[in-house]
């Protein structure tokens, strides 16, 4: 089974839920949205939607290391998370987290304090980790690495999450010929439930497009 879907509403929610049926909510990262607004998308929404929720910029800053801080940050969440009946959290680690023996014991043991209350848990560990490295941690805590399957390859497990951040950055799309190449990884995995999260400037296009390539 695969998912396909983007990090946020590139376009105007009503036109997304026709296309998709999976979205990464970004405005969780920086503040919770309106009730109003929270309302609306689900009322709006399929009823075979699913929302999951982009975790707090408040979790990473603190290293993903308990305290009233993180804690906060994950009651907001969860409100949020009743609102849309959203089962799924992603965190994604800045950048300049490095593999070292301590942060990976503090995001090991946030994992599985956050699993107990998300059915599905994805993380992004950042660019300085091992894919593989990061999939063990996954295996270990019950949650999900998410990786770059054009730079780093599938994932091993019969669950996967996949973020597509550019090719180039956020501001960069995906031509044809990566498209293509995309479409034949994702045939590769084809007995894996696989997620596709489309986070390029261009993602509603992009995704749109590997989803044709796949089926084609």
């Amino acid at each position: 089974m695969m998912v396909v879907g983007c990090a946020g509403f590139a376009v105007p929610a009503t036109r997304y839920f026709k296309e998709y049926t999976f979205v990464e909510v970004q405005e969780t990262h920086l503040a919770v949205p309106g009730a109003g607004t929270l309302r609306r998308w689900r009322r709006e929404a399929p009823r075979d939607f699913a929302f999951a929720l982009l975790g707090p910029r408040e979790i990473t800053q603190e290293g993903f290391r308990a305290g009233k801080v993180v804690e906060t940050a994950l009651e907001k969440l969860r409100e949020v998370a009743v609102e849309l009946a959203a089962r799924c959290a992603i965190f994604v680690a800045p950048p300049d987290f490095p593999q070292t023996r301590a942060n990976r014991a503090a995001l090991r043991d946030f994992l599985k304090d956050v699993r107990k209350q998300f059915d599905r848990v994805v993380f992004e560990a950042g660019p300085a980790w091992k894919p593989n490295d990061a999939d063990e941690l996954a295996e270990e805590t019950d949650t999900l690495a998410a990786r770059d399957p054009l730079h780093q390859g599938l994932s091993e497990r019969e669950t996967a999450y996949y973020r597509l951040p550019g090719p180039a950055g956020h501001k960069s799309r995906y031509e044809d010929p990566a498209i293509e190449r995309l479409a034949d990884i994702a045939r590769g995995g084809k007995e894996q439930a696989a997620t596709y999260v489309f986070a390029n400037v261009d993602m509603f296009a992009d995704a749109k497009r590997f989803k044709r390539a796949v089926s084609g």
